[in-house]
């Protein structure tokens, strides 16, 4: 039997842990995954609403779209719904977002929508520093016309935002430059590890800017060849960890260019419903 000073050593230490270490005794799984349908987009060409069905079936329950396929914005909803799905974003063209950013938003709304997400910009509007500044300034009045329809814009980033320009990266030229009211940011894993960069590092540097995410996986360097989720070197749980203090909404499987669109999502989504963070 344990003393009385044994107790209270033991009771204390317990105590103590709870404390200090909280995470020791709690795990969560991601709830709802998402694919980009940016890696299904030949079959989409296709077969539109087959191909819902089948990324419904593998168990995906939130999707990102890049392009319509000729469907009207209320057509996208009501495919998505009859799947039992929701479609929380869409990739939008650059040039979209400075010659018809009304319209944009007007479609991204009866699509039912929360992001509009732009996905690249051009390399002529992107060169320099000041290139750099003046794209921070469109972003900020642009979500902030977003917000005031109900929507966010999102930025995502690709390898050329983590490469220096006059010894600052366009990512965090970009982050400081701009309202986190106005501007989110869509964290491509992949791309940041490709450039050099730390997603870890920037989920910290910016909480709460991060609402969504572009799971796919990174190779060894120097190659660093794009994967499926869970088989490269990315330290998953390490990202998910950082769900609450980044913002982290939803969690988007992709890969640009797999062998068998349908088998990466299926390989990447498995991975990530067992993983525990």
């Amino acid at each position: 039997m344990l003393t009385r000073r044994e107790f209270l050593r033991s009771a204390g230490a317990t105590g103590l842990a709870a404390l200090v270490s909280p995470r020791l005794f709690r795990t969560e799984k991601l709830d709802r995954i998402g694919v980009q349908l940016y890696m299904v987009r030949g079959a989409l060409q296709q077969d539109f609403e087959g191909t819902l069905r089948d990324i419904a079936a593998i168990g995906f329950r939130e999707v990102e779209f890049a392009g319509y396929f000729g469907r009207t914005p209320s057509g996208i909803a009501m495919a998505v719904k009859r799947w039992g799905m929701t479609a929380p974003g869409s990739h939008i063209t650059y040039e979209r977002l400075i010659t018809q950013w009304t319209r944009t938003l007007d479609e991204a709304s009866g699509a039912g929508h929360d992001f509009v997400v732009l996905p690249w910009v051009p390399e002529e509007v992107r060169k320099t520093a000041d290139d750099w500044s003046r794209l921070a300034e469109l972003l900020n009045r642009s979500g902030h016309a977003a917000r005031a329809a109900g929507l966010r814009l999102a930025y995502h980033n690709q390898v050329y935002d983590f490469a220096p320009v006059d010894g600052v990266t366009p990512f965090d030229r970009l982050a400081a430059a701009t309202d986190p009211d106005a501007l989110a940011f869509e964290l491509d894993v992949y791309w940041c590890v490709k450039s050099g960069g730390d997603p870890i590092a920037a989920l910290e540097r910016y909480p709460g800017r991060f609402p969504l995410i572009h799971a796919k996986d990174a190779g060894p360097a120097p190659e660093r060849k794009m994967m499926d989720v869970g088989s490269g070197t990315v330290d998953w749980k390490a990202v998910l960890s950082h769900k609450a203090s980044a913002g982290i909404e939803h969690v988007f499987v992709e890969h640009d260019e797999p062998a068998n669109p349908f088998t990466s999502a299926a390989t990447s989504y498995r991975y990530l419903r067992r993983l525990s963070f």
